[in-house]
């Protein structure tokens, strides 16, 4: 008795083609919608916003007159356009102090301390609320009588300023309040990238005999240096473009105003759409700029390995 073996059918050439043509197509399709939205939401408003930018539309009227460098040579020789920048220090401290603390509870809390996790939630918690409710509960905060001023009566002060009323501390007041906000996100950052570090680095360096503050020099700093670097960007990005808080609790008012207030008043209260759109440019190209230098001076690791491997 003879056992007969047939060979596997194979595929016809082209089904063959169209099962390859479909795995190559399967990851566009999956991209069409995201891909769409971000054309449609971010880069045709920058095209536009470009070229408004060598006009002088108002916003209004159909007719754009193009105007070609002169809105950014109105930018350059208007000095009070800049000096809303001066504002933006005071984020960029804020930004700093916000840094500095997130990088302290995150190292905290990403070993083991009694209540972690509820630590954790408490300080994650503000950058779930909703900027205007925050806007909101921090203009009672800051009120004559209001909740600091009753919580430093209580400590013997009573000579208070008026938090967004005196030009001299509303700035520190609203930097403050975005501290508050704001600190959660880069506190999630860092303890993800801290708790990525493996255990056995941690275990050779009490064999060696190292404290706390060796760990957290020799171990957690160089294992979070790509995130510290995207902190430090957001942070910059944030404090020249701060916007919510300062329009929601003064409106700009008291010596308040940054950059960007004064970009959306130009476009919106003086019509004056096509200088606005320049100023935004300006914004955008001072970003990438402050990115570009951020880069050089702490570069990608991994780009380096590249570079010194070729």
């Amino acid at each position: 008795m003879t056992t007969v073996i047939r060979s596997p059918k194979l595929p016809a050439r082209g089904s063959r083609r169209a099962g390859i043509f479909g795995g190559r197509m399967t990851p566009w399709l999956f991209l069409v919608v995201p891909l769409a939205f971000l054309i449609v939401l971010t880069y045709i408003p920058v095209a536009n916003m470009f070229w408004y930018s060598v006009t002088s539309w108002d916003g209004l009227d159909p007719d754009k007159e193009f105007v070609g460098l002169g809105n950014y040579v109105e930018i350059i020789t208007r000095p009070e356009i800049f000096q809303v920048f001066f504002v933006s220090l005071y984020y960029l401290v804020g930004a700093i102090a916000q840094l500095v603390l997130a990088l302290f509870f995150a190292t905290l809390l990403s070993f083991k301390t009694r209540f972690r996790n509820l630590f954790k939630g408490i300080i994650f918690f503000p950058y779930l609320i909703n900027g205007v409710a925050i806007g909101l509960m921090f203009l009672y905060f800051f009120r004559p009588d209001g909740t600091l001023d009753a919580i430093l009566g209580s400590l013997g002060v009573s000579d208070t300023p008026q938090w967004l009323g005196d030009s001299s501390v509303v700035n520190s007041s609203l930097a403050a309040t975005s501290v508050w906000r704001y600190m959660g996100l880069n506190f999630v950052l860092f303890l993800g990238a801290i708790q990525s570090v493996p255990e056995e680095q941690y275990e050779a360096a009490d064999i060696d005999g190292a404290n706390s503050w060796h760990k957290f020099r020799f171990i957690i700093l160089p294992s979070i240096r790509r995130i510290l670097g995207l902190s430090f960007i957001l942070a910059i990005a944030g404090a020249l473009s701060a916007f919510e808080m300062p329009y929601i609790m003064t409106g700009g008012a008291n010596g308040s105003e940054t950059f960007v207030i004064q970009t959306v008043d130009t476009a919106f209260r003086f019509a004056k759409v096509g200088l606005a759109s320049a100023m935004a440019v300006v914004l955008l190209a001072i970003v990438l700029i402050i990115t570009a230098v951020q880069r050089m001076i702490f570069p990608d690791e991994k780009a380096d390995e590249k570079a010194g491997t070729v």
